[in-house]
C-alpha cells in the first residue's frame, strides 16, 4: 500500500513541490539578507562601525546565504514527510517554520544592536526571570516594542509571494546553482568571513550552544587528576607584598572601602577614547596607584564578586552560579576572621546574579539591598514598562554613610553602583545631560567623538552622574574621622556595552585605582593585572603589615599585582565574556578571542595577526586552564574544607531529600514551588514544607515568604526559639515587608512574651509599615501584658 502511494505522488507530479520549497528556501536567504542590511545601516548610523562597509556587506550576505542553505536542509525531511502525509499542509506548516526563524534572526539582531556582541552560549546562563529582568530594563515592552516581530513574518511571506509571482522555478533553480559555486569559492578564499561580527545570529547562536555543550563533554572531570589534590594550594607567604613600599603604615588596621562601578571602562577616563566625562576619577588617577593596563575577569558584572573579592575561578556559566559552592575563601571571610565589620551596599537585589548566596556563604554581617532602603530614598522611576533596578547611585551612597556610624571598625564596606546600565535613568537627568552639552562645547579634545556623544548623551550623562555621586561620597567620607586611615579600592565591573569598543579587549579594559591619605606618593603603572590580583595583594598588604590572624594558605587564581611602571604582563588571564564562555585570553602581549589572534601593544589596543603556532600555543594553554577550572569547581578542590574556617556553607540535602525535592518540584519555578511548600504546611506536612522551604532559600536566600513560611511552621509545632531566630532573619534580610512582623509578634504572643510583642510592633511602625494588623497586635499586647 505505501508503494503504491508512493507512486501516486511521484506520478501526480508531487516533486513539483520542490520549487515551492526552495522558494521558501530563498525567500528566508533574502529576508536575512535585508536584516543584515538594517543592522549594517543601524550600525553605521550609531557611529559603531569599525570595519570596512564593503567588506561587511559582502562577508555578512555571503555567510547568511550558507545559513539559509543549511537550514533549508535541515527542514526538507520535515517538508517532505508532511507532502508524503496530508497535502497542503506541508507548505503552512514550513512557512510557519520559516516565520519563526525570521523571528529569531530579527531578535537576535536587535540584540546584537544593543550588547554589540552576538548571543550565544550565554543564553544558557541566565534563568527566564533573569533574562526577563535584563529585558525588561533595556526595552519597555509596549506593543510598539512587539510590532517589528509582526512585521518581519510578513516581509518574509511578502517576499515568497513576489517570488512565486514573478520568476519561475527553473529560473530559481539556475540562480541558485549559480550562487552555490560563486560563494561556495568566496567562501573558501575569505577565511575572515568566519568572524563573529560577519556571521549569520543564527548560526552563531547555534554554534556557539554546540560548541559549549561539546566543549562541556571533553571537559569531563570524572577521571581527571592532578599531581597535587589542591592545585591553587599554596603557603601564604608566596604572595609578595607589594603595596607596602607605596604605604605609610599605621598602628590600626585600615578601613577599606570597595567601590565597584557598573559599565566603567577605561575608555571613559583620563585621555582614553571616550574620556572627559569622569573628571573626579580623572582627578583621582593622579592622587592614587593607578593601573592603565587593567582588566576585569568577565564581560559582565556577574563575575565581578567572585574575581575581585576572592580570585576565583568560573565554573561553567560564572563561579556565583554554582548550585553549592565549592570550600574557598575570600577578602570577606578573611577580613571578618579578624574583627572587621563587612558590609556590602546595591541599589538592586542582591539575589540577581546569586550575588546573595556568594555574599552569605562568606558569612558578611550586613547585606543592604533594594529591600533595605526605607523611607527618605527614592528609587530611580520605573520605565514604560513599569520596571526599575532599584536606587540610583547617589542614594547607594548616601545610605552607605548613614550606616557606618553604627558599624564597629574596623569595616570593610564593599559598594556597588548601579546608574551607569540600561535603561541609564537616574536623578535630575536634564542637568547632567546639559552638563554633556556645555563639556562638548568647551573640550577641544573631545570633537573628535561629538557624533558618538550626540547618539549615545544619556550614556554619557550617566557617567557624569556617576562619578559625582562617588566625588560626593569622597568628599563627605573625608570628614569622617577614620577617613586618614581608610583605604579606597574603584574599579569598573567590565566596560559598559551600548557605546561601540574598538576591539575584543575594550569590553574587559576597566581602571584599577588604590586611593588612600596614607599614600606615600601617587604612582602610574602600564603593566597589566586583573580582578583576580587584588584580594592576593590587598591581603598580603595587611597580614604582613597589622596584628592579623596569618594565613597559612592560600587558594587564588591571581598571583597579586604587577607594580612595574613598563608594559609587560607576567599573568596569564582567560576571560568569561558572557556566563559559559571563555574563549577570550590575555597571554603575554596577545590576545586570544573566538580563535583569532591579536597583538596587544603600550597602548593597550590590539592588531589582528596570524600567527598558526602562537594560536596552537595559547589554544592549547587555554584548554589546560579549562580543564583546571572544570576540576576546582566540579570537585570541590579550591580550598580544603578542613581548613576553611571563615565559611558557612549551604545548607546539605540527602540523596533521600534530593530524590523528595525533585518529585515535588518537578516542572516548578520556585514561586511554584512556594505554593507548594505552603499547600503541604496548611495539610500540616511540616516535614515535607520546610525541606521544600530550604530548598528553595539555597537558591533564593532572601525570599521573605519563604523564610517567613519557616518560621510559622516553627511556631506551629511549639518550637519558638528557632521560630523567633528564622523571623527575625526575614525581618533583618526585608525590613519594610510586613508579614513577618505579623507572624513574630503570633509567636510572642503564644509564647507569652509580650514585652517583644510590643517591641517588634514598634520597631515596624518606626519602619514605616501601616498595616493595620500590626496596630491590632500591638494593642493586644500591652493588654496581654497589663492582665500578667
Amino acid at each position: 500500500m505505501n508503494i503504491i502511494k508512493v507512486k501516486n505522488i511521484l506520478n501526480n507530479g508531487y516533486f513539483n513541490n520542490s520549487y515551492a520549497y526552495v522558494y521558501l528556501t530563498i525567500s528566508a536567504i533574502i529576508t536575512f539578507w535585508l536584516l543584515s542590511l538594517f543592522e549594517i545601516y543601524a550600525t553605521l548610523s550609531n557611529g559603531s562601525e569599525n570595519q570596512n562597509i564593503g567588506t561587511t556587506i559582502v562577508y555578512k550576505l555571503l555567510n547568511d546565504f550558507w545559513a539559509g542553505i543549511v537550514i533549508g536542509l535541515l527542514f526538507i525531511p520535515f517538508y517532505y514527510a508532511l507532502l508524503y502525509i496530508k497535502r497542503p499542509l506541508e507548505t503552512v506548516l514550513v512557512k510557519v517554520l520559516f516565520a519563526l526563524v525570521i523571528i529569531m534572526q530579527f531578535a537576535l539582531v536587535k540584540y546584537s544592536l544593543t550588547t554589540h556582541i552576538n548571543l550565544g552560549a550565554d543564553l544558557l546562563g541566565y534563568s527566564m526571570d533573569d533574562m526577563y529582568t535584563t529585558v525588561t530594563a533595556s526595552e519597555s515592552l509596549s506593543l510598539l516594542y512587539f510590532l517589528p516581530f509582526i512585521i518581519m513574518p510578513l516581509l518574509y511571506l511578502g517576499i515568497n509571494y513576489l517570488l512565486n509571482k514573478f520568476t519561475n522555478g527553473r529560473q530559481i533553480f539556475a540562480s541558485s546553482f549559480i550562487f552555490i559555486i560563486i560563494l561556495g569559492s568566496l567562501k573558501l578564499v575569505t577565511p575572515d568571513s568566519s568572524a563573529a561580527v560577519f556571521q549569520n545570529k543564527l548560526h552563531f547562536l547555534a554554534k556557539d550552544i554546540i560548541n559549549f555543550q561539546n566543549e562541556k563533554s571533553e571537559l569531563d572531570v570524572s577521571n581527571l587528576v592532578y599531581k597535587k589534590e589542591y592545585p591553587l594550594l599554596k603557603p601564604f607567604k608566596e604572595t609578595k607584598d607589594v603595596l607596602a613600599p607605596f604605604f605609610n603604615v599605621q598602628n590600626e588596621k585600615p578601613n577599606i572601602v570597595i567601590i565597584m562601578a557598573e559599565g566603567l571602562g577605561s575608555d571613559f577616563i583620563g585621555n582614553n577614547s571616550y574620556g572627559g566625562f569622569t573628571p573626579f576619577l580623572d582627578s583621582l588617577t593622579s592622587k592614587s596607584l593607578y593601573w592603565e593596563n587593567f582588566v576585569s575577569n568577565t564581560g559582565r558584572t556577574f563575575g565581578v564578586a567572585s574575581s575581585l573579592l576572592a580570585s576565583l575561578p568560573y565554573g561553567e556559566k560564572g563561579f556565583l552560579e554554582l548550585g553549592s559552592l565549592p570550600s574557598h575563601i575570600s577578602l570577606l571571610s578573611v577580613l571578618k576572621a579578624n574583627d572587621y565589620t563587612t558590609s556590602y551596599y546595591c541599589g538592586d537585589d542582591s539575589s540577581f546574579d546569586r550575588k546573595i548566596n556568594f555574599l552569605e556563604y562568606n558569612e558578611i554581617d550586613h547585606v543592604t539591598d533594594v529591600k533595605k532602603f526605607g523611607p527618605g530614598y527614592v528609587k530611580t522611576k520605573e520605565n514604560a514598562g513599569g520596571f526599575s533596578w532599584g536606587y540610583p547611585d547617589a542614594e547607594i551612597f548616601k545610605k552607605t554613610l548613614s550606616d557606618l556610624d553604627s558599624k564597629k571598625m574596623p569595616r570593610l564596606d564593599v559598594i556597588m553602583t548601579l546608574s551607569n546600565h540600561e535603561p541609564f535613568d537616574f536623578p535630575s537627568k536634564e542637568v547632567y545631560l546639559k552638563k554633556v552639552d556645555n563639556i562638548m562645547n568647551t573640550n577641544r579634545r573631545l570633537d573628535g567623538i561629538k557624533e558618538a556623544v550626540g547618539t549615545y548623551k544619556d550614556i554619557f550623562a550617566a557617567l557624569l552622574y556617576t562619578d559625582t555621586s562617588i566625588k560626593n561620597f569622597m568628599e563627605a567620607y573625608s570628614k569622617r574621622p577614620e577617613y586618614k586611615n581608610t583605604i579606597f579600592i574603584i574599579t569598573g565591573d567590565h566596560r559598559l556595552i551600548p557605546i561601540p569598543q574598538k576591539d575584543e579587549l575594550c569590553r574587559f579594559h576597566v581602571p584599577l585605582i588604590i586611593y588612600s591619605p596614607m599614600l606615600k606618593k601617587a604612582e602610574k603603572f602600564k603593566s597589566v593585572s586583573s580582578h583576580w590580583d587584588v584580594t592576593p595583594s590587598l591581603l598580603a598588604f595587611l597580614m604582613n603589615n597589622y596584628q592579623f590572624n596569618k594565613l597559612a594558605k592560600t587558594a587564588w587564581m591571581g598571583d597579586g599585582l604587577d607594580t612595574a611602571k613598563e608594559f609587560r604582563n607576567i599573568h596569564k588571564i582567560p576571560l568569561m565574556r558572557y556566563k559559559g564562555s571563555i574563549n577570550d585570553y590575555i597571554y603575554k602581549d596577545y590576545m586570544y578571542s573566538g580563535g583569532e589572534l591579536y597583538k596587544i601593544n603600550e597602548n593597550f589596543e590590539t592588531n589582528k595577526i596570524y600567527d598558526e603556532t602562537m594560536v596552537k600555543t595559547i589554544a592549547d594553554s587555554l584548554f589546560s586552564f579549562k580543564k583546571l577550572n572544570a576540576y576546582l569547581t566540579q570537585k570541590n578542590k579550591i580550598f580544603p574544607a578542613s581548613l576553611n574556617i571563615y565559611s558557612q556553607p549551604a545548607v546539605q540535602f540527602s540523596k533521600a531529600e534530593l530524590a523528595t525535592i525533585k518529585e515535588l518540584t518537578k516542572g516548578l519555578t520556585f514561586d511554584q514551588t512556594f505554593l507548594a511548600a505552603r499547600d503541604l504546611a496548611f495539610k500540616k506536612d511540616y516535614k515535607k514544607s520546610r525541606l521544600l522551604c530550604d530548598y528553595i532559600l539555597n537558591d533564593v536566600p532572601n525570599y521573605s515568604e519563604v523564610r517567613t513560611l519557616k518560621g510559622r511552621m516553627l511556631a506551629w509545632e511549639g518550637n519558638y526559639r528557632k521560630a523567633e531566630s528564622e523571623l527575625l532573619d526575614a525581618i533583618k534580610r526585608t525590613p519594610f515587608e510586613t508579614d513577618a512582623y505579623l507572624a513574630l509578634m503570633d509567636v510572642y504572643k503564644w509564647s507569652n512574651q509580650n514585652a517583644k510583642a510590643i517591641e517588634i510592633g514598634k520597631k515596624a511602625i518606626d519602619s514605616g509599615i501601616k498595616n493595620p494588623e500590626i496596630k491590632s497586635k500591638l494593642a493586644q499586647a500591652y493588654k496581654n501584658k497589663q492582665k500578667v
